[in-house]
């Protein structure tokens, strides 16, 4: 049933309708005050800055795990695929008609964003951005339509969703950057950004039709940070950038891109966050006689000053070789991770390799602490990380080439850094998983009962469970009615509210342990 809309948001609703963005609110949400999200929000992707993906969800031990069941009572129908990971909002706030149960917010290929009741995945509401791009007015891709893939950030202070969505206006393709309210899904004063328009008044080129936006956003220091690369099929011209937008006063601030051309940032894990600084991987460039920002680790201040010095950067020492045969290294987001009061970073090519890097001092061409081939396919899905007494653990979806036991070819694989030296990469354990989704772990209080997760995406469409410390499992998703069927290649879970979701095309789906 319709609710009637409050004033205030009657005239969002026409503001909205005269910009051509539709909001619609279906119930008019946290009527009362707001004081911040609770400590379970999940503002990002992943969770943390650093994308370490690592979740608490109190009473899920390894034992009750095995009682996990899809909540069949959940309603979670949306329209569109969906590439982003959800995010969970759950106010503080507790004034007269406010909403209990946190929000689910889910944009999807359709241009469609949703707020859903966490609990009964009912709407709560939901604003269409425009007409996202069909794949006929591309040059190339394999999204159709193309409307909003990075996963987007919250703005916790603010209460704000900040997006970036693939919008077809007066029929060209064009990106534009979106602050959305989480009270009602109101497109904020200000926005959106039109971003090739916006660029261009800075003199910076920018073709919407060749860039394509799939890294999650990041905040830091009160900017919005959306990185950049191409489309499927890397057609073009397009460089890997970051733009960082000012959300005082929406607009551009300040950019940092490739020298060469191409050397997209792609990786669905976007932008990590450590010591006040961002880090990027970068992938193949194109016609680079000379190192030009390609197949590297880049790290970025939050001016987004270019930096020469090999402290800053690091690219394998093959970097020629990789962008030859098209092996980013910009597949999956830098792990940056702490190894007895050391900072390092993980990062993983589709070469199959693990590089081991100084924080600290990237060391520039060939400078990594360590290297090892670690999986025998491409990884390009988000990692998630966690430290113990034994070291630091690195879980990514791809086929394992030093499994322990022998299992070469496991669709899951963990790694073990042990130390900050060579030899310090070593592969914890492997376990079979038919599909290519996105892993995050859990806890039952932060420590114990640590589970990797993951969803057999555009495989067998279940959900896997694992101990983290011997890989053993604790739920394969075994049931028919357990099937997450149409969840894509690059999705990734997220833990909130005592659930597992996972988000496919026109349904999200909630897990929940048995009572």
């Amino acid at each position: 049933m319709r609710a009637a809309l409050i004033p205030s948001i009657r005239i969002a609703f026409l503001l909205a309708l005269l910009s051509g963005v539709l909001s619609t609110s279906l119930v008019v949400w946290a009527a009362g005050d707001s004081h911040g999200p609770t400590a379970d929000s999940v503002t990002l992707h992943h969770r943390t800055p650093d994308r370490s993906g690592q979740y608490v969800v109190p009473g899920l031990t390894w034992q009750r795990a095995a009682h996990l069941q899809r909540d069949t009572g959940f309603d979670g129908k949306i329209e569109g695929t969906v590439n982003a990971q959800p995010l969970y909002w759950h106010p503080a706030g507790t004034g007269a008609g406010a909403q209990t149960s946190g929000l689910l917010i889910v944009a999807t290929e359709t241009n469609a964003v949703y707020a859903l009741d966490a609990t009964t995945g009912r709407i709560v509401w939901r604003t269409a951005l425009g007409s996202a791009v069909p794949r006929s007015a591309m040059p190339c891709g394999n999204i159709d339509p193309l409307g909003v893939t990075g996963t987007p950030v919250i703005d916790a202070a603010s209460g704000t969703l900040y997006l970036d969505a693939m919008v077809l206006r007066d029929g060209e393709p064009r990106h534009f950057v979106f602050g959305l309210s989480l009270r009602d899904g109101a497109v904020l004063k200000g926005w959106p950004i039109d971003m090739e328009a916006a660029l261009k008044a800075r003199g910076v080129a920018f073709t919407s039709r060749a860039q394509n936006q799939r890294g999650a956003l990041a905040l830091l220091d009160g900017q919005l940070f959306v990185p950049y690369g191409g489309n499927w099929g890397d057609c073009g011209d397009y460089r890997g950038m970051v733009v960082s937008v000012r959300l005082d006063h929406p607009g551009v601030a300040n950019v940092w891109a490739t020298r060469a051309a191409k050397g997209g940032i792609w990786a669905p894990g976007g932008i990590a966050a450590a010591d006040g600084q961002l880090f990027v991987t970068t992938g193949n460039t194109e016609g680079a006689r000379t190192w030009g920002d390609g197949e590297a680790v880049i790290r970025l201040r939050p001016d987004l000053r270019h930096s020469a010095d090999s402290r800053d950067f690091f690219a394998p020492a093959d970097w020629k070789q990789l962008d030859d045969a098209d092996l980013d290294l910009s597949g999956v987001n830098p792990v940056p991770i702490e190894l007895h009061g050391r900072k390092l970073i993980v990062a993983l090519g589709k070469d199959g390799k693990a590089y081991l890097l100084d924080r600290e001092n990237l060391g520039g061409l060939g400078g990594a602490l360590d290297v090892a081939r670690v999986s025998s396919s491409s990884m390009r899905t988000a990692p998630a990380s966690w430290t113990t007494a034994d070291g630091v653990f690195v879980a990514f979806q791809g086929a394992g080439s030093a499994c322990p036991s022998g299992e070469a070819g496991a669709g899951l694989t963990v790694l073990r850094i042990a130390s900050a030296s060579r030899g310090g990469i070593g592969t914890a354990w492997c376990a079979a998983l038919d599909g290519a989704g996105s892993p995050i772990t859990t806890t039952s209080d932060g420590n114990a009962d640590r589970i990797v997760w993951i969803v057999g995406a555009e495989g067998d469409e279940r959900v896997h469970g694992f101990r983290a410390d011997n890989g053993e499992p604790v739920f394969a998703g075994g049931a028919a009615e357990d099937r997450v069927p149409g969840v894509r290649h690059f999705a990734t879970m997220l833990a909130a509210n005592g659930r597992l979701y996972v988000a496919g095309d026109g349904r999200v789906y909630a897990f929940r342990t048995g009572q």
